[in-house]
């Protein structure tokens, strides 16, 4: 089993994944490959991924039964741990340039009310 979800992928690529796989939900396809023809796939993913972002998951012979790998900028981030692929969260998106009501202090918001 294969399945692979992009976020913010361009028509182009959209198109091809679904060349090879079938689009269940909008950005999530799936299908059934062996290691080349996922490796072409991924191949493909990476190279028209553009400003998105992409996970792809298949069944592997690991502790957890499956591997995946990721491509594009996300806040989530593989790591490895003890020989166990995790997912990681990056740090958090930056703060507005200018700040707005909800950017200020709770504290100060109560004294100016």
């Amino acid at each position: 089993m294969l399945v692979i979800v992009v976020e913010n992928a361009p028509p182009r690529l959209r198109g091809r994944l679904a060349v090879w796989l079938l689009e269940v939900r909008a950005g999530v396809y799936v299908g059934s490959y062996g290691q080349r023809v996922r490796e072409m796939i991924w191949g493909q993913v990476c190279a028209y991924i553009g400003e998105g972002n992409a996970v792809m998951a298949w069944a592997a012979p690991t502790d957890a039964g499956f591997a995946f790998d990721t491509c594009g900028s996300n806040r989530r981030v593989p790591v490895d741990f003890d020989g166990l692929r995790l997912v990681a969260f990056g740090p958090e998106a930056a703060l507005p340039t200018q700040p707005g009501p909800m950017a200020t202090p709770l504290s100060r918001r109560r004294k100016r009310e």
